[in-house]
């Protein structure tokens, strides 16, 4: 079958740009999908290592996290303990270091994200990027400032700051339970998707969920709080059209908040 003209012109296009940029060969036989970034060397281990049962498995992991966890009696101890703990494998994979909280350790409100990116990798602290300015000035606009403690539900930037996985964010809940244990909030606000079912064990998606009011409680402690999921900051960068819905969540927040103060 003979091309179109206009494709080939279309293609010829795209290998002059392509020559241009320096593309003068394959890299490999198959597409590669380049957003999700993982080191050649683990590429290397991963492959030499398939049919081999680790000697550390998830469930070890996170009985070493929880261990930490509970010896913990303040967040400031909290957060030494999460850095200290290298069964997370994002712990290898290139984060400078453990990016545990910021705020008021006895806030009322725990604010949960998904995981640090490149600013707050290089900080050492969550939400500082541009994400995290829009975080603050909707929570100082709300009447929250200095009112809430945000952490996240994986300590370490992930590879190209994809999405944590299910496994990252399991190994890590310990600390984020502890920290729902040490803090016992009146309010937990939970930021996008991932970190919404983390927390609520759903799979149920973030648009459905988000402004709902849910039902936080540990297996031990007798610790609870009502929680609401609401859209992640990063989102409303990329479409500021639905800023209107997380203010309208960060006021519903503000509201149960006050109302249980003068309770």
């Amino acid at each position: 079958m003979n091309a179109q003209t206009s494709d080939i012109a279309a293609i010829e296009s795209l290998l002059a740009f392509w020559a241009d940029a320096g593309v003068d060969a394959c890299f490999e036989e198959a597409a590669v999908d380049r957003t999700i970034v993982i080191a050649p060397a683990l590429k290397a281990v991963a492959k030499a290592t398939e049919s081999v049962t680790p000697v550390v498995d998830l469930v070890d992991q996170t009985s070493e996290a929880r261990r930490l966890a509970n010896g913990a009696d303040t967040m400031e101890a909290l957060a030494e303990a999460a850095a200290s703990f290298k069964g997370c494998e994002l712990v290898g994979m290139g984060a400078r270091q453990c990016v545990f909280g910021r705020g008021d350790p006895h806030a009322p409100i725990l604010i949960i994200g998904e995981a640090p990116g490149a600013d707050e990798d290089a900080a050492g602290q969550p939400f500082v990027g541009k994400a995290g300015k829009l975080l603050d000035r909707m929570i100082a606009a709300a009447g929250l400032t200095d009112r809430v403690y945000i952490t996240n539900t994986v300590f370490w930037r992930p590879p190209g700051n994809r999405t944590p996985t299910p496994q990252e964010q399991a190994v890590c809940a310990p600390f984020v339970e502890r920290a729902f244990y040490l803090m016992k909030p009146k309010a937990v606000l939970l930021l996008g998707a991932a970190a919404a079912k983390a927390v609520l064990k759903t799979d149920e998606g973030i648009l459905r969920m988000r402004g709902q009011w849910h039902d936080w409680r540990l297996a031990e402690g007798d610790v609870a709080a009502p929680v609401m999921p609401t859209l992640h900051p990063a989102f409303l960068l990329r479409q500021p059209q639905a800023k209107r819905q997380v203010w309208a969540d960060m006021l519903e927040l503000a509201v149960r908040l006050d109302g249980q103060d003068s309770a």
